[in-house]
């Protein structure tokens, strides 16, 4: 064992001490090391609920009756339901659900009092919007502990003969867009921005570190163009190889996963192109930012996590308190997937998806201005 080198002390001292310069160097990397623990702490632990409550809802009143009016408490004081307009017509429920303006809409139906109290036991809607089954699992399942104990307090005395096994009312839940409460609905259209999310950015976040770090950035500089040409022509080719993977992705979902596509596809990629271009300008942004490819890779996880996880891909939206969410409109990725869900599962059209495509458009404007102030044409 004498031909083995001798481990030195010295040597391995010097190696710890050359580490640690480094890192303080790097201080991307080191406040990386720190904040990803971090945010993932503070995300998990406070902004991720899959019991979401005060779920908005909408009513239709066909009665007015005392008794329709203590159901409709009981209903709120189930703390899973918080009770917006009241609607007249079934249009305005439909189009409040295929919107995702509410997460439900109650019907009262017309004499549900008297129909109670001759005995005929009137029905309650609900009808639920279940693109997303996490959201409305736990509320849907509250809804059947109301059949005997909402109107407990109201069926006394002479009404006391309506108590029993079954309640005095039937509920029927509708449970639309996703009648059969199929997972695969909700996660392969998410699927369609995650997947967009994580490859656009990486792939323009390397974009200018790359050319600075294999030294052909002084060929690129030298050229007589302008910054926006540079960032324009670097995001081009990446907006087919987006659509590419967009195409094999609705492919696979209609045929492999069953997935059903309601609207119109071509709708889905005019608003895609939106959100292609958002994704590679944050790329190009951190590309410009970054000194070399290891902080630009960072600096896109950094911004895929809560994208994520804030965006309602794995759980409900609505769950998480309102800062969470705040943060969470921020990420395209967040109204990019209620276009997907809206278009594949409810078949929105263009005034349906209309308010979440201009915050995208937004976000991919003010990133590539950024990129553009930020883009050097000489070397410093």
């Amino acid at each position: 064992m004498n031909w083995l080198p001798q481990f030195s002390l010295e040597r391995f001292k010097g190696i710890i001490i050359k580490e640690f310069i480094q890192m303080r160097r790097d201080r991307l990397t080191f406040a990386m090391m720190l904040g990803i623990p971090l945010m993932q702490l503070i995300l998990f632990g406070f902004a991720i609920n899959v019991n979401p409550r005060h779920l908005p809802v909408d009513i239709r009143m066909g009665d007015n009756g005392p008794q329709a009016r203590t159901l409709l408490y009981a209903f709120k004081n189930t703390d899973y339901f918080n009770f917006g307009r009241l609607l007249n017509s079934d249009a305005e429920a439909r189009e409040a659900l295929a919107q995702g303006e509410v997460q439900f809409v109650i019907t009262i139906p017309p004499n549900f009092t008297r129909d109670l109290l001759r005995g005929n036991r009137p029905i309650v809607l609900v009808e639920a919007d279940a693109t997303d089954p996490s959201a409305t699992g736990y509320a849907l399942s509250s809804v059947n502990a109301l059949l005997n104990t909402a109107l407990q307090n109201d069926l006394k005395g002479s009404l006391g003969y309506l108590k029993g096994t079954p309640g005095p009312f039937d509920v029927q839940v509708h449970s639309l867009y996703n009648p059969e409460i199929n997972t695969q609905y909700n996660i392969v259209p998410g699927l369609m921005g995650v997947i967009l999310t994580m490859t656009m950015i990486m792939i323009t976040g390397l974009a200018i570190t790359r050319e600075r770090e294999r030294g052909t950035m002084e060929n690129l500089l030298s050229m007589p163009t302008r910054p926006l040409e540079v960032l324009v022509g670097k995001i081009t080719p990446y907006i087919l190889v987006g659509y590419v993977q967009l195409g094999l992705i609705i492919v696979m979902a209609h045929f492999l996963f069953a997935v059903p596509i309601l609207g119109s596809i071509t709708l889905l990629l005019v608003t895609s192109f939106v959100f292609i271009l958002a994704n590679l300008a944050l790329g190009i942004m951190f590309s410009t930012i970054a000194q070399n490819q290891l902080q630009a890779m960072q600096m896109a996880f950094f911004v895929f996590l809560p994208s994520i996880l804030l965006s309602g891909y794995l759980f409900p939206f609505r769950g998480m308190p309102r800062w969470a969410q705040a943060i969470g409109e921020i990420m395209p990725l967040t109204h990019y997937m209620r276009i997907t869900r809206g278009i594949l599962l409810k078949g929105n059209g263009l005034w349906d998806i209309a308010p979440e495509i201009w915050p995208i458009a937004l976000f991919a404007a003010i990133a590539l201005t950024i990129g553009v102030k930020r883009y050097r044409q000489t070397l410093d």
